[in-house]
């Protein structure tokens, strides 16, 4: 019978972005990310490496399939206000990416960011984009495109970064975060 390298690749990564997620990258344990996709262990060693480069690969898969659900070019970033709430779907729907994004703050603070350039590159689509609307006129350009693009992010994340805030700050609201977030980006991009 023939191995299935690509599908035993996918297990093990589908496991480990939840061993990350829930443990970080110090406390995730690779015999747990074995056990939890019914791979032998020495199969994260030949597909990725040792636990750093399963890591790194986790958060480049994750960010892809973000960048893929959520995607953002020029057309798209003439509404950014509409692209922040489709982010903070994402969040809601995959609450193990913020986490992750987190667990890699905590545990390399500001050291080499994990596959840095490839996911330098995912970043500089968007400001190209960015760059691009405003160009068209459909982007406010009070703000560089960085600036935009980070404070989406931030936006859109930190619902699912910190629950318990938005719970004792937002309690009484009638407007969901949703509708909130999609308000604020709209003021922003002007």
């Amino acid at each position: 019978m023939a191995w299935n390298t690509e599908r035993t690749r996918q297990l093990l990564l589908d496991a480990a972005v939840r061993e990350f997620a829930e443990h970080g990258p110090e406390a995730a344990r690779l015999d747990r990310v074995a056990a939890a996709a019914g791979v032998n262990k020495e199969r994260i060693y030949q597909y990725f490496g040792n636990k750093e480069q399963l890591f790194a690969a986790v958060l480049t898969s994750a960010l892809e399939k973000l960048a893929e659900a959520v995607p953002l070019d020029e057309h798209l970033a003439g509404d950014l206000p509409e692209y922040a709430g489709r982010v903070y779907d994402y969040h809601r729907e995959h609450p193990q990416f913020i986490r992750l994004l987190h667990w890699e703050g905590l545990h390399r603070g500001d050291g080499p960011v994990v596959a840095g350039e490839q996911r330098g590159a995912h970043y500089a689509e968007k400001l190209a984009a960015l760059a691009a609307s405003q160009k068209a006129g459909t982007l406010t350009s009070d703000f560089a495109p960085r600036e935009l693009l980070y404070a989406v992010i931030a936006l859109a994340g930190w619902w699912y970064a910190t629950p318990q805030l938005a719970q004792m700050i937002m309690a009484e609201g009638t407007e969901t975060a949703r509708d909130t977030l999609v308000r604020l980006v709209a003021k922003l991009a002007g």
